[in-house]
């Protein structure tokens, strides 16, 4: 992720918490990059694009505050139909980015 893009993620983040201070953004960033490799994870996809397509970045941003407020185990249950409808849109190619390997026979 350019750090541009984590660096305005950190702004709306800090926002959904209420966050003014400066002190918390090296963890902040932690914890956007570990919710982004959830996302990745959970959907097949190699990437998305946080700042054109707004339901990841929605949805990371979820994440990401569930993750601060220590109920990371509570994200999946209480966003299920959410995520489902992302993995079926990156299946379809409607978000994010898939990336075949065509070495495989």
């Amino acid at each position: 992720m350019e750090q541009s893009i984590l660096t305005s993620l950190v702004k709306e983040l800090k926002g959904k918490l209420r966050i003014t201070w400066v002190e918390e953004d090296t963890e902040l960033e932690k914890i956007i990059k570990k919710s982004e490799a959830y996302l990745l994870h959970l959907t097949g996809a190699s990437s998305f694009d946080f700042v054109n397509e707004q339901w990841p970045a929605e949805l990371l941003l979820e994440r990401c505050r569930y993750v601060y407020n220590n109920a990371a185990d509570e994200f999946e249950k209480n966003f299920k139909s959410e995520l489902s409808r992302l993995i079926l849109e990156v299946a379809i190619g409607k978000v994010g980015v898939i990336i075949v390997d065509e070495t495989v026979s």
